[in-house]
């Protein structure tokens, strides 16, 4: 009979069946240990399950119907102030109940928590205050990253997020992010006491979903395929729109003055380029260059969940209505079979115009490089730029650099089109971004910060939550 090595209690807002990335992480992380232990978990996803965990369903306690009717309004800068550190703070409260309840039923071994939202990190911390239990964080990207969080409602925001990260680190046993360079940011503002918590734990890859492609047709045309949400569309559309009247122009101005009034940025960031339309200038050139390829070359979105007729006005806003197609967000398998049938897989981020490296790294970096497609990068300087760097069959450009991109593309679409599109080895690559390694790694930050739950004792347990994840941070 299956005797479970010790107990684990997870909080996390997502989990599966969901498909956001952190609801990804989550299966694989407490699929491992649901192996050696006993997981009982708290989260407010509905229909929740995962084999082998018993899950305890705290309902959404989200402020959807406030943000959305201040948003009506034109008030939204007001929930903005209010709700903080993000919507999902009503949560909570009710959770750290739940959780706090469980406790008392039965004490397990460690915490472990998921985040973002940070509410799932807030509760945990919290329960780990109250109880004195371990507790493993597992903070993905940092809250200060400028990347993910550039601009705040005010300047005491950008205060209390840095103030509420400092508090979960020095709180937690052990935190894991997903950047390096987010995380030697934080590790050099902590105090010394606190440095070696910090692990590196990349996103992995579940390698079994993997489909094999299916023959490509002679005549089909080159298809440059994006997989994901894209957040720039509004900011094209506003920008120099002739069609609006002059007093539609004044309110948008007020409306933007207003919305950004106290505002507190932290990096510049230009979402423009978190779109497909300089990739689609790309390929204007190309045809510019090129005019038998008219029509032969398509450039893909699948994952866009902005108004239709905001992506139409763009589209042809920039006569990119024949090259750029988007579609709805697609099931999970059915995303990665995309990915493998692709001509040229293309990602993009937010560009820093200053120059200035970020720290965030998308999560689709691991998908693309589990396949044998080559990828077009359009990334700024920073965390994602330098863990693509020299990795087989990518192609880095800067988010805006429509010529680098052109030229980029030209030898890759002339491949495609002559019946040999281009193909690179990355077996070597697949083994390490496996999400049962990055599973494993997580386990060694457990088993060294609880050392009644490691599975093995043949050798001996690494010194701290920094020494356990070593061996993933070069994947």
């Amino acid at each position: 009979m299956y005797q479970p090595m010790g107990n684990v209690l997870a909080i996390s807002y997502r989990f599966p069946p969901q498909t956001y990335p952190l609801a990804i992480r989550v299966d694989y992380f407490l699929k491992h240990l649901a192996q050696t232990h006993r997981v009982r978990a708290v989260t407010a996803a509905p229909q929740a399950a995962l084999r082998g965990v018993e899950v305890h369903h705290v309902p959404e306690r989200n402020a959807a119907r406030f943000t959305r009717w201040m948003r009506r309004l034109r008030l939204q800068k007001i929930s903005d102030l209010l709700l903080w550190p993000d919507s999902f703070v009503l949560w909570i409260l009710p959770a750290l109940y739940t959780a706090y309840r469980l406790v008392q039923e039965e004490r397990p071994d460690a915490i472990v928590a998921f985040a973002m939202p940070y509410s799932g990190a807030i509760v945990a911390a919290l329960l780990k205050q109250l109880t004195g239990l371990p507790l493993i964080i597992n903070l993905n990207d940092s809250p200060t990253c400028p990347d993910v969080n550039a601009m705040y409602p005010s300047r005491l925001h950008a205060w209390a997020n840095a103030a509420m990260e400092d508090w979960l680190v020095q709180t937690a046993d052990a935190v894991v992010y997903v950047s390096k360079r987010n995380m030697e940011r934080v590790r050099r503002r902590l105090p010394k006491a606190h440095q070696n918590k910090l692990c590196l734990i990349r996103r992995g890859v579940r390698l079994r979903d993997a489909p094999k492609p299916a023959a490509r047709s002679s005549d089909a045309p080159v298809q440059i395929v994006y997989t994901g949400g894209l957040s720039g569309w509004h900011m094209h559309r506003d920008a120099d729109d002739a069609s609006a009247s002059t007093w539609k122009t004044w309110g948008r101005a007020a409306l933007h003055w207003w919305n950004h009034w106290g505002t507190y940025t932290t990096a510049p960031l230009d979402p423009r380029t978190h779109t497909p339309v300089y990739v689609g200038q790309a390929v204007q050139r190309l045809v510019a260059a090129h005019p038998e390829w008219a029509g032969r070359v398509q450039v893909q979105v699948y994952g866009n969940t902005f108004p239709d007729d905001v992506v139409r006005r763009v589209l042809h806003k920039y006569d990119l209505d024949s090259i750029v197609q988007v579609h709805d967000p697609q099931p999970h398998s059915d995303v990665l079979r995309l990915m493998h049938e692709a001509d040229v897989l293309f990602l993009t981020l937010p560009d820093r115009p200053d120059g200035s490296p970020g720290g965030r790294i998308s999560a689709k970096t691991y998908e693309y490089l589990t396949t044998q497609r080559p990828i077009l990068a359009a990334v700024p300087p920073g965390e994602n730029h330098d863990y693509l760097v020299n990795k087989p069959g990518v192609f880095l450009s800067r988010p805006s650099d429509v010529e680098q991109m052109a030229a980029h593309l030209e030898p890759l679409v002339d491949a495609a089109l002559a019946g040999t599109p281009s193909t690179f080895d990355r077996s070597h690559l697949r083994t390490l971004l496996q999400s049962s390694r990055r599973a494993e790694a997580f386990s060694a930050v457990l088993e060294q910060v609880v050392p009644k739950l490691a599975v093995s004792t043949a050798s001996a347990l690494p010194s701290s939550p920094r020494e356990a994840c070593t061996a993933p941070v070069a994947a």
